[in-house]
């Protein structure tokens, strides 16, 4: 349906432009030429100059000669901009390459109470975007304080507060009370309990186009100081839309139809209409197709480069997309395929391994992307993969991670299956990778500035290294929270079928929390310990359920699991050792699951002081964890 509607507007762009065209090349020759027509304007001689697609209100050009919704006059030698919020003022130059011009707002000092609007129209609705803004509030606090640390702007990536807070401001403030200008989309939880909002409307502050530009802080530093800003248009936004028919226009449309007389002001000539009319119907085309395909790659890159603008001073190093073919050999060598898209093999300038990871079967706005660098970008720890470096550039995204040369746990634990090895683990080490594991997860709960909540724990997102020591990867479905909060908020289930602990699916079983992951673990140390994925698609009508009530019955009864058959008594032990672990791991119930600081206690401790766990696909009663 999409491209059915996309094929009609086409056509229907292609027949305007063939009609306007064809009428407008009759009278080619006699149409005087644009830029001898509207002449470039000056206030004075010092002064910025005032060209298309400007023009001066006060000059004798037509209106014609100017496109953009900038209304400019001249008060003396002075450049005025008439601006709907900060009122008057004075421009001191213009970049017509950048599409940006600098204003300092003629107003008496301290206007911030002046500027105070009761409703702001939203950005996409400004019909201008030369009065593109960011909404700020006046707060009053009761003691001076310096911001720091980072806070969710609006719900999105964690930005550095000190950038979106100005003050204090001397000329609202006195002795006892201290005034600041803070971004209106600013959590106030990150103020000082003692601050309020005082203004009752919003004030706005000029935001140019580039998200490079200047922070929040520093354009509204210099709305109160009446310093120099920059407004910026985008050279798309001028268009040709003029319908009085008494002036020299660029489309007399309109006025033909309403058969009254109108000039064309002519742009450019050629001599062959049908030439043209193929070259234009060939822009079209490609600026339409264009336009279709690349909006949403535009909102993910503007979304992804403002998160690595706000981090990218301490994450890891950021390459560009030829230096990657360059590390990856040219991506020769694959040696996996993941949820997200393909990993290859490649070796940095200084000799060292590494795993390339092109993104490319990302679902969201670049959250996988951003999740990874945010995560294992920050964090240091034996028992997590470590990023090594990313590139992002234009809709390319990658991670460079550390080599795992004996590739992921997935290959070791399983008794049958394509991608698994001969050689299962012994049990001694089996136990050690589980610990592993248990300690990683432990550090990204308890151990980080914010808890990490993983959301994937899985065989396959377990990579071993030369020595077969575990390091979790894949973050891509990884949430950040408070280390202080115990439930999370999300809006759908995410992980691995088998892997996915209940109240993902429904909130009857419980909130959602760091024990999901624990659930996760315990499905995967069971498999471990079992050597059967939890659901087996060699066995007739085999589900969860039955996975676990075979286990359970296995550890109730005293009976061997199938790893344990040519076992010393040692290694029964800790392979029931581990089984009891897991079952506490899997209660229904995330209240009756340990932690993951008690899971390592419990699999460095003693058997004899591990409880047998209730049924966990049973048990919904609050029980005791050993």
């Amino acid at each position: 349906m999409s491209k059915f509607l996309a094929i009609s507007l086409l056509l229907t762009l292609l027949s305007h432009c063939a009609y306007s065209y064809s009428r407008a090349t009759a009278s080619a020759w006699r149409d005087q030429d644009f830029f001898g027509y509207c002449r470039v304007s000056q206030c004075s001689d010092g002064g910025p100059e005032i060209r298309f697609p400007h023009r001066l209100q006060s000059s004798n050009t037509s209106s014609a000669c100017g496109a953009s919704c900038a209304r400019l006059a001249c008060s003396g030698p002075d450049t005025i901009l008439h601006h709907p919020f900060l009122g008057p003022c004075n421009v001191t130059s213009i970049d017509y390459r950048k599409a940006t011009m600098k204003i300092i707002p003629l107003r008496s000092p301290c206007p911030l109470q002046k500027l105070i609007f009761n409703t702001l129209p939203p950005n996409d609705n400004l019909s201008c975007e030369l009065y593109s803004n960011d909404p700020a509030k006046i707060v009053q606090c009761s003691k001076k304080f310096t911001p720091s640390g980072t806070s969710p702007v609006d719900g999105e990536a964690f930005m550095t507060t000190a950038d979106y807070i100005a003050g204090p401001i001397s000329c609202l403030g006195d002795t006892k009370h201290f005034s600041y200008l803070v971004f209106a989309r600013l959590y106030m939880y990150v103020l000082p309990l003692d601050c309020r909002i005082v203004s009752k409307g919003s004030i706005p502050i000029p935001r140019p186009l580039n998200i490079y530009g200047p922070t929040f802080k520093e354009r509204a530093e210099a709305i109160i100081n009446l310093a120099e800003i920059t407004v910026s248009w985008w050279p798309d936004e001028v268009t040709f839309n003029y319908t009085k028919c008494d002036e020299v226009t660029f489309n007399c449309t309109k006025c033909e139809r309403q058969k009254q007389r109108c000039q064309r002001v002519k742009v450019i000539s050629v001599t062959s209409s049908v030439a043209a009319f193929v070259v234009l119907s060939f822009i079209v085309a490609t600026a339409l197709y264009l336009s279709l395909k690349s909006r949403y790659d535009e909102e993910v890159h503007l979304k992804v480069e403002m998160f690595l603008r706000t981090y990218g001073t301490s994450k890891p190093t950021r390459y560009s997309f030829s230096d990657i073919k360059k590390i990856a050999r040219r991506f020769k060598e694959q040696i996996g395929q993941g949820g997200f898209g393909s990993v290859y093999k490649g070796e940095l300038p200084n000799g060292v391994p590494v795993a390339v990871k092109m993104l490319e079967h990302s679902t969201g706005k670049g959250e996988e992307f951003i999740n990874e660098v945010a995560t294992i970008g920050q964090i240091h720890h034996t028992n997590v993969v470590h990023l090594l470096g990313f590139c992002s550039e234009g809709t390319r995204r990658v991670l460079i991670y550390e080599f795992m040369p004996n590739e992921s746990l997935e290959k070791y634990i399983f008794l049958c299956g394509p991608n698994t090895s001969q050689e299962l683990l012994a049990p001694n080490k089996m136990l050690d990778i589980a610990l592993g594991i248990a300690r990683g997860m432990e550090y990204l709960h308890q151990g980080c500035n914010q808890r990490i909540l993983h959301f994937d724990i899985k065989p396959h997102n377990i990579l071993l290294d030369y020595n077969f020591n575990p390091k979790i990867s894949d973050f891509g479905l990884a949430k950040l929270c408070a280390r202080d909060q115990s439930i999370v908020t999300l809006t759908k289930a995410r992980g691995t079928m088998g892997y996915i602990a209940p109240e993902l699916y429904s909130r009857n079983f419980g909130e959602i929390s760091y024990k999901s992951d624990v659930y996760s673990f315990g499905m995967l140390m069971l498999e471990m310990v079992s050597g059967r994925r939890n659901s087996d698609p060699s066995i007739e009508n085999q589900n969860e359920v039955y996975f676990l009530e075979w286990i359970y019955d296995k550890v109730i009864t005293g009976q061997d699991f199938v790893l344990s058959g040519e076992m010393t008594e040692e290694d029964r032990l800790k392979v029931r050792q581990m089984a009891l672990v897991a079952l506490w791991c899997i209660q229904w119930n995330p209240r009756n699951r340990p932690s993951m600081t008690k899971v390592v206690n419990m699999l460095t401790g003693r058997l004899q002081n591990i409880q047998v766990p209730p049924k966990p696909f049973v048990s919904y009663e609050s029980h005791a964890v050993p």
